[in-house]
């Protein structure tokens, strides 16, 4: 496929990195909150747009998973889009629950303060050792 039919084209035609993954980023459909982002496989897009909620590939465990099938905290995907040369999916989800695994509602919790620290820029909204058992 050509660049040009890739970019504006109707095919889809993911770019996924050397070990078959595509960096995905997912935001809150009514918020427009980035809430976290995950890698996606081949099989784990198929599973999201046939089941309908977030799915992901993890590098760690070396195997596919559902958002919340640990928590409780699901992600009902919206749409799932793709960026300009797509090398980058979005997905835009209803989110039962908090995102991030440490207890925040976005992995997104912390700001730069300076050069090398960190400050806190939300809440922690649930303790994860009572979730994650």
């Amino acid at each position: 496929m050509s660049a040009k039919e890739c970019e504006v084209g109707m095919q889809l035609d993911v770019k996924f990195n050397e070990d078959g993954l595509v960096p995905a980023i997912v935001q809150d459909a009514a918020t427009g909150d980035v809430l976290m982002m995950a890698w996606m496989n081949d099989a784990a897009i198929k599973h999201t747009m046939e089941c309908g909620n977030a799915t992901f590939y993890s590098r760690s465990r070396k195997k596919m998973w559902v958002k919340g099938e640990s928590s409780g905290h699901t992600q009902k995907v919206i749409d799932l889009r793709v960026d300009c040369d797509q090398d980058t999916v979005l997905m835009r989800v209803e989110s039962a629950g908090p995102a991030c695994h440490v207890g925040y509602q976005t992995c997104f919790y912390r700001a730069l303060e300076s050069a090398d620290s960190l400050k806190f820029v939300e809440e922690r909204v649930f303790d994860p050792a009572d979730v994650y058992k």
